[in-house]
């Protein structure tokens, strides 16, 4: 027994391994130019979500100059003002927060539990595994922007329901990723050598088992980020998302419809935040992907 006994058992080496293992990681997205973009593109919009407050230079929801409304852009508002006279540069960084936070909060939720029922799934007997996902499937069924909005026509408009109706769409995407790894991991030589040693399904599950998901789970996580905030942006725009007078890109965006004739900067400049968020999270999930698996190269 000792002699097949994973180097993941071994509390000696494993510290040193890990680091290893994180620097050859991190060597690898940084040589990485399109992770590296991407980075820099999220960077910003972190930046823009926790700084925005403090830099943008009018409030987001006070009429800075109503004679002035359908202003263009400028040196003293470089996106214009809206239909109200507001600034939209201002509305755009407050907006950036509210997207990051609904991105990540709902996300986060759907890792957690989408992850645990994953496990849950695929280290269980046959039975559970079926209940767990043929829910899974059923959620699956419905296009992912139908059911966020019936999951807000049952719970009510507001930024705390939207985040947890998207949260509810992508926890099947999770569940699927954390099965599939568990069933090519579960018999792995590491997860008979802690049965053997008597270690209960919860601690095989949380310390042998999750360690050893994680890559396509995080890579997951960047790419789902980008979908959310789509997502956010879709519901807002419908009006079920970020409700008035609080700034929000897809609220922005659907403002903007209705003038865009008249200013078509309204519409353009929250489209263009949205469209470089997207990118962003797009490109740092594929330096991820080729990170954390160098077999994709």
């Amino acid at each position: 027994m000792a002699n097949i006994t994973p180097k993941t058992l071994n509390t000696t080496e494993e510290p040193r391994r890990a680091r290893g293992m994180i620097e050859d990681i991190v060597r690898r997205f940084v040589r990485n130019p399109v992770g590296m973009i991407g980075f820099v593109i999220i960077s910003i919009l972190v930046l823009a979500a926790l700084f925005g407050p403090l830099i943008a230079p009018y409030d987001p929801t006070a009429m800075v100059n109503f004679n002035d409304r359908f202003g263009a852009p400028s040196v003293e508002h470089v996106m214009g003002l809206d239909e109200l006279g507001r600034d939209i540069f201002s509305r755009i960084l407050h907006g950036s927060r509210v997207s990051l936070q609904v991105g990540a909060i709902s996300v986060t939720l759907a890792t957690i539990i989408g992850t645990f029922l994953g496990m849950i799934a695929g280290y269980g007997n046959r039975y559970l595994d079926e209940i767990i996902m043929r829910s899974m499937d059923v959620l699956f069924a419905f296009p992912a922007i139908l059911l966020a909005i019936a999951v807000l026509a049952i719970l009510g408009r507001g930024v705390t329901n939207a985040m947890i109706a998207i949260g509810i769409v992508y926890i099947p995407i999770f569940a699927r990723i954390a099965r599939a790894e568990v069933l090519s991991v579960k018999n792995e030589e590491f997860v008979e050598v802690a049965v053997a040693l008597g270690a209960s399904d919860a601690a095989i599950l949380i310390r042998h088992i999750l360690p050893n998901i994680l890559a396509p789970i995080i890579v997951e996580i960047s790419l789902s980020l980008s979908f959310a905030i789509l997502a956010e942006a879709a519901l807002s725009f419908f009006g079920l998302g970020t409700q008035p007078p609080d700034p929000s890109w897809g609220r922005m965006l659907s403002e903007g419809r209705a003038y865009f004739n008249q200013s078509a900067w309204m519409g353009v400049m929250p489209g263009l935040a949205i469209m470089f968020t997207v990118i962003g999270f797009n490109f740092l999930g594929d330096g991820l992907r080729d990170s954390l698996d160098p077999r994709t190269k």
